[in-house]
């Protein structure tokens, strides 16, 4: 039998990105009076700005399969995710009105391919539910009784009283959007242990050629296996003016990012031939025409794109032997020195460590405060892992409020 609570037990969810919103529909569900705090004039901005590339809310690829997108962070996060997994999004989503589809890759998306709509209908509901949100309103720190101090459109700092406190205040990517992550200094001081915010999901710097650059940036690379470290992604990147971005590169982050930190490069080995073997191409190297340059030799045995041509060009001299060249079609070594801020960056690891964060996504040193979405110290690629990790930890900080206060 689901227990509800008097509306007199006053919960509040500072932030209203997914997490903070999914645990207001939660509480609010139970029969708790939810207050939502957000420091900007309008709610979940990053979710938006998410719902301008089709909104992928999650994916449909085995949960085993998908929990290990989380890397380190697999233990800390499975069992809320297996607690509300890809199959509970995509219900809840339909259940506000917006069909889903699983695209060619796995991904899954709603049907109107924004977010806008499932937004609409969402606020709705905590509307319907009676959460009261309140926009223009900054968590300030706290005074000195501990309390939490939350400053209106006013300016004025007021101190809040509630029976429990969520935080899903995001981490440190896109800080335009309201993520600026402040909170780190307020919850040092209270003994919450802090990693240092990281861009994740970002762009990596290449020293291009001028050529190159004024040639190809903007240009996407289609037909391309990207390794790094004994991992390899089939995938897709763009070429840009400072380096490479995009889903195959994301998917790499972690450790490029890494060995960049530790040895001031990363070499990403490219495939550019991935549907043909080296056997293969060897053979239709030394097929070629005897005096052909070697443009029409990548062009016309290779069968490389101009972009993917220019590629091996940029990784030094192009051998003309066939074992040689197809070795070096088939792993083609492009070093990155660098990678792209928070600013510009999808998302963050850092954050709160796992260490000070209990079962119930309460930390530790601060009973009755629970934590949930970017804030934490996690990451995950893009393809719907990231927004999967924020709803089902929103939900897990919910159900921790809810058992805490009813331990029973």
């Amino acid at each position: 039998m689901t227990v509800r609570y008097e509306t007199s037990t006053r919960i509040a969810i500072i932030g209203a990105g997914p997490a903070g919103l999914i645990a207001a529909e939660k509480l609010a569900g139970e029969g708790f009076a939810v207050d939502v705090y957000e420091r900007m004039p309008s709610v979940a901005r990053k979710f938006l700005m998410a719902g301008r590339g089709g909104l992928n809310l999650t994916h449909s690829e085995p949960l085993d399969a998908f929990l290990e997108r989380y890397g380190a962070a697999r233990d800390w996060l499975e069992p809320a995710i297996r607690a509300f997994p890809p199959s509970e999004l995509t219900a809840w989503c339909e259940g506000l009105g917006q069909a889903v589809f699983t695209g060619s890759s796995g991904r899954i998306f709603p049907k109107s391919m924004k977010a806008s709509p499932l937004l609409r209908a969402w606020l709705a509901r905590l509307d319907a539910l009676g959460v009261t949100i309140h926009t223009r309103h900054t968590w300030r720190g706290f005074d000195g009784a501990g309390r939490f101090l939350i400053a209106g459109p006013d300016g004025l700092d007021r101190p809040i009283e509630p029976d429990a406190v969520i935080l899903a205040l995001g981490g440190a990517s896109w800080p335009r959007l309201g993520s600026r992550g402040e909170w780190t200094g307020w919850l040092k001081e209270r003994g919450v242990e802090i990693t240092p915010f990281t861009p994740s999901n970002a762009g990596f710097n290449a020293r291009w050629s001028a050529v190159f650059r004024d040639r190809f940036a903007g240009e996407p690379l289609k037909t391309a296996s990207f390794s790094h470290q004994g991992r390899t992604i089939r995938g897709e990147a763009m070429i840009t003016a400072y380096g490479m971005e995009g889903g195959a590169i994301y998917a790499l982050s972690a450790s490029l990012r890494t060995a960049i930190e530790v040895e001031g490069r990363a070499v990403l080995t490219l495939d550019l031939a991935p549907d043909t073997s080296e056997e293969a191409l060897v053979k239709r190297l030394d097929a070629a025409k005897p005096g052909q340059s070697l443009s029409n030799t990548l062009r016309k045995q290779a069968r490389l794109s101009p972009l993917s041509a220019a590629l091996l060009r940029e990784a030094g001299a192009v051998p003309r032997d066939p074992q040689a060249l197809a070795a070096r079609i088939k792993a083609c070594p492009i070093t990155l020195t660098g990678m792209q801020g928070l600013d510009r960056a999808i998302s963050s690891a850092g954050g709160i460590a796992h260490t000070s964060v209990d079962e119930r996504f309460m930390l530790k040193a601060m009973p009755g405060v629970f934590v949930a979405g970017e804030m934490l110290d996690w990451e995950a690629p893009t393809g719907g892992y990231l927004l999967q990790a924020g709803f089902a930890s929103g939900v897990a900080a919910a159900r921790g409020v809810t058992g805490w206060l009813n331990p029973g």
